[in-house]
């Protein structure tokens, strides 16, 4: 006898096919009827749910942006060294940009419009707890001395300009997916060992 598939089943089947199709293939206008025909409802469904394709991209966006920052929250105040967080850092994004390489350009066109990180003073607990790690590490010898937020501005350019410069950046250098999906692979090593001493 098979599960009975519930209207909550129903509404996160299509958020999530959304999320796939549009920061997963990089489909951003994609129509609510390839959403239907990609998550097998009927397009009615979409309607019920979201009330338009527009809602629903915007909840999906929320969504993933929500997610990524509690993600970020949890590592910060994790009680592992700053070395094995930035590790998990690493290992977070780049997984996820595997999964939807398309989130990071996204996110940056809506930074640009000023529709991300609402909460600022939840994002500023988060930058003094990193900005404070930071400074430690320096003291102690890890990493290079400079302004903490010059560190975060070298970890944020490494880890995400080559996700968020893909297109182009395959293109431009002559990879195919795979072999730059390998390129990214080997990102994390070549991250750590920039950014600390010892």
């Amino acid at each position: 006898m098979s599960a009975k598939i519930t209207d909550q089943d129903t509404e996160q089947l299509i958020k999530d096919t959304a999320k796939r199709v549009f920061f997963g293939e990089g489909r951003f206008n994609a129509t609510t009827q390839e959403i239907a025909d990609a998550a097998g409802v009927n397009r009615t469904l979409i309607n019920y749910y979201f009330r338009s394709r527009n809602n629903l991209f915007d909840i999906v966006f929320q969504d993933a942006q929500e997610q990524e920052h509690n993600i970020l929250q949890e590592i910060v105040f994790a009680d592992i060294s700053f070395k094995e967080k930035i590790s998990r850092n690493l290992d977070t994004f780049f997984e996820q940009s595997k999964k939807y390489p398309y989130l990071e350009i996204y996110m940056v066109t809506q930074m640009n419009q000023g529709n991300c990180y609402k909460d600022k003073e939840h994002m500023n607990l988060l930058l003094d707890k990193f900005y404070l790690e930071v400074a430690l590490e320096m003291e102690r010898g890890n990493i290079q001395k400079m302004r903490p937020e010059q560190f975060i501005l070298n970890f944020v350019s490494l880890m995400s300009f080559p996700v968020s410069m893909r297109p182009l950046l395959q293109e431009t250098m002559g990879f195919t997916k795979e072999s730059y999906d390998t390129l990214l692979e080997e990102r994390k090593d070549v991250i750590m060992n920039t950014l600390f001493i010892k």
